[in-house]
């Protein structure tokens, strides 16, 4: 195995904003040569429609005050055809995957419950 070319990935699996229902899965991909749409099959919850792929936080890199997802218009992977290196996923890139419609419902009230 090619150490050079194995990075690791952390997919952040959303099933609940509101109630930060998280379950993290870390991954050893080549990330020149794996597409965002391999492996579109895998569903951690049976009830949750999962469509969406965001890029949460790089390795050493900053990260937002909301535990649960970042805001804004950055960091969505939305071309199925790019490789994770052109979609600008590096070593240790945590991937935020849920369901774009309860997304926009909780940045319309970003609100933390118990």
């Amino acid at each position: 195995m090619n150490e050079t070319k194995n990075h690791i990935v952390t997919i952040r699996v959303i099933k609940n904003f509101e109630y930060r229902t998280v379950k993290n899965i870390v991954l050893r991909v080549n990330l020149d040569t794996l597409t965002i749409k391999d492996n579109a099959a895998f569903k951690p919850y049976r009830n949750v429609t999962y469509d969406t792929l965001k890029i949460h936080a790089h390795a050493f890199g900053t990260k937002t005050q909301n535990l649960i997802i970042n805001f804004g218009e950055d960091g969505f992977l939305d071309n199925d055809e790019l490789t994770l290196t052109e979609a600008g996923v590096l070593h240790e890139t945590d991937i935020s995957f849920f369901n774009i419609k309860a997304y926009k419902e909780y940045e319309k009230n970003p609100q933390m419950k118990w």
